[in-house]
């Protein structure tokens, strides 16, 4: 995108919000850069200089704009739905790796030498991972300068940074302002002492429905909620556990997160954002479904459909297992009696525990499963795979390999296997021309309801079929897509 240059200045003049996150535009007069949709009078054409993401042009010794804040805009839906190398390293430098392994952890993970990993990310990013990560941190400090009356020392250690003074300075460096200064932007104080209160940007549109109505019509007692307007939920995280209430709003989703280390802040905002698909690109996945004639009117009727995610893709899978063939609350009752069996417990009010780990899984009392022998065996048969590390289901995991390896376990068949790629990989073009749901839809509207012909209809569909799923399930009377009241 940022290559085109034509198509950026058309974007930047029209300060059209849908480019936020997908270019950054540098002022060489100013030495500023913004997001597309900066509400100043755009600078000449000649003085733009476009960058694919914000660390390139920190790197090229450009500032922060202070109105649009750039740097808070949503990420490119680039790394979301492509599965090669350099989209996995985006989402594990998004979770925090290169904070916590540093590059060679990076690398590994991605089977790549360092030199291959930091040459791709310069060929297309425009910036190493070291520069990316430091982007990353800058943000995170500036969220907690701005939200919190902690110390700068210690926002200097919660975002990441080795010293003090490698803060300060990297803050002057992207902000042009000192710590200090940006404390005197400080919002309101938090709702509750130790919550962290802030604002997710999305593209518009966003249909909350199928996004909030699933996640609460599935949460699992003890650990998920809806409560006050609000779905609520508990995270582990790496530091801790964290706390967390998501409440969407006309132009944000408002977030309140309780953290027992602040180190964790940035992992855990990208996660909620992956969970809420909030990066992704809603005019591209609608423009592409509507073109069906018969997909269309459920587009028109619903713009910005999401798939719903997880903040854990190893709980996620192990929750697809216990709802093979079972409704929706005895898949929820399933879920919960684990919980109390195997989950660590956290003081909270409402929610109690955290989802238990695949290693406190392994040491269960099989007599707490009360499900056919079938199912048990591809209970265990998850578990072990996900604890010994044989199965992969990580932001870096190979889609691929995933299924491959999904499909190799006892007791899963394609429908469980997609519904994984969907939810806990993330996977846009996953697809389950066999559900039932989706088949019934598809003959209420006229598509072709035998899997074999619907997947070939599907084709026009690509890479958006996941999308396609949550229009097709909201055709028919399922309470996970209706926002709860």
């Amino acid at each position: 995108m940022h290559q085109d240059a034509e198509r950026c200045v058309r974007a930047v003049q029209s300060k059209d919000a849908r480019f936020d996150g997908w270019f950054f535009t540098a002022v060489l007069t100013t030495r500023i850069y913004c997001r597309p949709s900066c509400p100043v009078v755009p600078p000449k054409v000649e003085n733009m200089r476009f960058y694919p993401s914000a660390a390139a042009a920190q790197q090229a010794g450009f500032r922060a704009c202070k109105r649009c804040r750039p740097d808070a805009s949503p990420g490119s839906p680039l790394w979301n739905h492509r599965a090669d190398s350099v989209a996995k390293a985006m989402r594990l430098i998004a979770d925090g790796v290169v904070d916590r392994e540093g590059v060679p952890g990076l690398a590994a993970r991605l089977g790549y030498s360092v030199r291959q990993v930091e040459r791709q990310l310069l060929a297309e990013l425009g910036a190493g991972p070291l520069a990316l990560a430091r982007a990353q941190r800058a943000q995170t400090a500036r969220l907690l300068i701005e939200t919190t009356g902690l110390p700068m020392a210690d926002v200097a250690l919660a975002a990441g940074f080795a010293s003090v003074r490698a803060f300060n300075e990297t803050v002057r460096a992207v902000f042009a302002m000192s710590p200090t200064d940006l404390r005197t932007r400080r919002s309101a104080p938090s709702a509750a002492p130790g919550v962290l209160s802030l604002r997710l940007p999305f593209r518009a549109p966003l249909c909350p429905d199928n996004l909030f109505g699933h996640l609460a019509a599935t949460a699992v007692p003890g650990v998920e909620e809806w409560r006050d307007g609000a779905y609520r939920r508990t995270m582990r995280t790496p530091h801790g556990h964290a706390v967390v209430a998501l409440r969407p709003e006309p132009d944000h989703v408002a977030c309140q997160l309780a953290l027992t280390d602040l180190r964790d802040l940035s992992l855990a905002i990208a996660r909620c954002r992956r969970m809420l698909d909030l990066d992704a690109d809603p005019i591209a996945v609608d423009e592409q479904l509507a073109a069906d004639p018969l997909l269309k009117p459920l587009v028109d009727k619903d713009p910005g459909r999401r798939v719903p995610g997880t903040v854990d893709a190893a709980e996620f899978a192990v929750r697809a297992v216990l709802g093979q063939q079972v409704s929706t609350a005895a898949a929820r009752t399933h879920a919960a009696r684990i919980v109390v069996a195997a989950g660590t417990p956290v003081e909270d009010h409402g929610l109690t525990h955290l989802f238990p780990t695949p290693e406190q899984l392994a040491e269960l009392d099989p007599a707490v499963l009360a499900m056919p022998q079938s199912r048990k065996t591809a209970f265990a048969a998850l578990v072990h795979a996900l604890a010994s590390g044989a199965l992969d289901l990580g932001v870096g995991a190979d889609w691929d390999k995933a299924r491959a390896d999904l499909l190799a376990l006892p007791g899963f068949g394609p429908w469980t296997v997609e519904v994984i790629a969907m939810r806990a990989l993330g996977d846009p073009d996953a697809f389950i021309p066999g559900d039932l749901g989706v088949r019934l839809a598809a003959r209420t509207l006229g598509l072709p309801d035998t899997p074999g012909a619907l997947v070939e209809r599907a084709r026009a569909w690509r890479p958006w079929r996941a999308y396609a799923v949550q229009h097709l399930w909201a055709t028919g009377d399922h309470a996970v897509n209706r926002l709860p009241a």
